[in-house]
């Protein structure tokens, strides 16, 4: 997830573009870059790495100009390097931009600008849009990103310097965030409000499709079929560390409601309409067919995600799984060799353990690659080339929610892609399963509605001492991650079981009021589990049942209380169930008082063993 500011007014952009830029330093980033109208010219600065170093560039060699756009990126297409970095300019450097977003017809687009003799200086995505603007350019940057826009497939926060209108900045955006900052003498623009707080609180949010006109003394905006639409400004409240929150009283809070955003930025990366990108799983037919084996190894929450990727794996793709904790992987002298796959999954790309797995399957031979949220990080490295990467944006609170689920996602991916490579299915039904996929953002969007009914629920089920989760197959490895979500923040004593092992020991734990959640999305197995749960009613237990819509009914006479989602294929149901149980996890810590970001004695990154 980038950061994009911008300014237009009296005062020099440079200070006040950096400043909004370290406003958004908390979002990660790999880069960072400005670019600032000088007279009738466009001169920019960026840099590979942190912020530091652009601001030491820009102390030797200052810009100078009141109107300028501003970027940090978290890098997707292409490397981090100086020449991917934000703003990208066409050829003549006449049109200057920054983009937050995937442009998932990019390729097209490429082969059609090249055609046409543009030159590209980088690998990224959004260098197309500046060319393509350039050749679409009538004379009126407005009137050309309004011809451009429908020819971009995909999600975008855009904001454009053009030589030509030296004082207007133009902004738009589709499925990513930007703000616009008001006041009398000067307008300001970012992807979230904190870059803004220290100039104005009042704000207007763009709708999708929308184009805003801003000039030093007034903005414009135009809706998505090119009328003038009147502002509608909102006075913001918030101090600054809630707005970098996004007005959400917690990070973790915030980061599931991004969800949706991100399995979509995460599909979206991964496959183009209902096929995936040539080469963005970086196994081959062959590779794919001669593999005996595949060893899934990851630490807690990552390790959950390998769990759900056993099970689609093996369903899908008919190959042996075995999932490791990384930890415990290189004590037991493993057996792997060449014909061996060896996956490692981290949200952070740092785990110590993980890491020294990693490192012991390269030494025994294993094919390796890598899951990680970070670009550049030491797994990604020592993975290198074969990562997948989540797109999840940074995540900030402790415990890891948006990240877990695009790691799923990733999962299940590579299953469909082992399984149509390794023909037991075709390209037919593996169309059909991304089709299904493309239909989880929006799904994932109703299930915050859900949102008031688990804070009513958790209101009166905090005080429990104990807690149990069950499913079997996919959900019992979703069990096992619900289970460490309310370990983690609320302190809570839980524990994940497969449902039918209740009765070989632990349903004697079971008293009156015990609070058991358990998961039916499977429909194979609804009935197993709806007998294990009539097996833990019988001993006075309190059930929560979280199941589909297609099995509510015959699970609402067997539970006390019932949450639906959507129906789905079986395979892709973990992504939707997952949201409620961490709107769970997250409502009991907060009516038990505990501080939901930063859990006890847990970091963020375990760079240790």
């Amino acid at each position: 997830m980038c950061g994009i500011v911008g300014y237009t007014g009296a005062q020099p952009a440079q200070p006040i573009l950096m400043e909004g830029l370290s406003r958004l330093e908390y979002r990660g980033y790999d880069s960072a870059g400005v670019a600032i109208m000088d007279g009738d010219r466009i001169r920019l600065l960026k840099a590979k790495g942190r912020l530091s170093n652009l601001g030491a560039l820009l102390k030797g060699s200052p810009l100078s100009g009141q109107t300028g756009i501003g970027h940090t990126r978290w890098a997707t297409h292409g490397e981090p390097t100086d020449l991917n970095a934000h703003p990208h300019t066409d050829m003549k450097g006449d049109i200057a931009l920054v983009h937050n977003g995937i442009i998932e017809n990019h390729a097209r687009l490429r082969g059609m600008l090249e055609e046409r003799g543009c030159a590209f200086s980088s690998e990224t995505d959004t260098e197309v849009i500046a060319h393509l603007l350039n050749l679409l350019w009538d004379g009126s940057m407005l009137s050309t990103l309004q011809r451009a826009l429908p020819m971009l497939e995909g999600s975008y926060a855009l904001a454009v310097l053009c030589a030509a209108e030296p004082g207007a900045i133009f902004c738009t955006r589709k499925d990513s965030p930007l703000v616009l900052g008001l006041s009398s003498q000067a307008q300001y623009l970012a992807s979230d409000i904190p870059a803004l707080l220290a100039h104005t609180r009042e704000i207007e949010l763009l709708e999708d499709r929308e184009i805003a006109v801003l000039c030093p003394e007034s903005v414009t905006v135009y809706d998505a079929y090119g009328a003038q639409r009147d502002l509608r400004p909102t006075h913001v409240d918030w101090d600054v560390e809630s707005a970098e929150k996004g007005g959400y009283p917690h990070f973790m809070l915030k980061e599931i409601h991004e969800e949706p955003t991100a399995l979509r930025k995460t599909l979206s990366a991964h496959a183009d309409g209902h096929m995936l990108r040539r080469g963005v799983i970086p196994i081959t037919r062959e590779e794919a067919q001669s593999l005996s084996s595949l060893t899934i190894v990851a630490c807690g929450t990552a390790y959950h995600a390998g769990m759900i990727g056993r099970y689609a794996i093996e369903r899908l793709a008919r190959l042996p799984v075995a999932v490791d904790v990384a930890s415990e992987f290189r004590y037991r002298q493993p057996l792997l060799d060449k014909d061996d796959l060896f996956l490692a999954i981290s949200q952070s790309g740092e785990t110590a353990d993980t890491l020294a797995a990693l490192r012991e399957a390269a030494r025994l031979g294993a094919r390796t690659m890598a899951l990680t949220n970070v670009v550049g990080s030491s797994i990604a490295r020592e993975a290198a080339p074969n990562v997948l990467y989540t797109h999840a944006g940074p995540e900030i609170a402790v415990a890891s929610t948006k990240a877990y689920i695009t790691q799923v996602e990733i999962m299940l991916l590579l299953a469909v892609d082992l399984a149509q490579k390794r023909g037991v299915i075709s390209e037919e039904e593996a169309s059909e399963l991304l089709a299904d996929m493309a239909e989880i953002p929006a799904q994932a969007g109703t299930l915050l509605s859900c949102e008031e009914s688990v804070a009513r629920f958790a209101s009166r089920h905090y005080d429990r001492r104990h807690v149990f989760y069950i499913g079997r197959g996919m959900d019992h490895a979703l069990a096992m991650e619900a289970s460490l979500k309310l370990k983690e923040i609320s302190y809570i004593m839980s524990e994940a079981y497969a449902a039918g092992e209740l009765k070989h020991g632990t349903i004697a734990l079971i008293e009156e009021g015990t609070l058991v959640c358990a998961l039916l999305t499977q429909p194979h197995l609804a009935d197993k589990t709806l007998s294990n749960i009539r097996e833990v009613k019988s001993r006075g237990a309190r059930v929560l049942a979280i199941c589909t819509e297609s099995l509510q009914e015959k699970t609402a006479a067997a539970a006390d209380e019932v949450w639906a989602i959507p129906d789905t294929h079986p395979i892709l149901a973990p992504l939707l169930a997952a949201i409620p149980v961490q709107l769970l996890a997250y409502h009991m810590a907060v009516s038990r008082g505990c501080d939901v970001d930063k859990p006890r004695n847990l970091a963020k990154s375990v760079t240790v063993e």
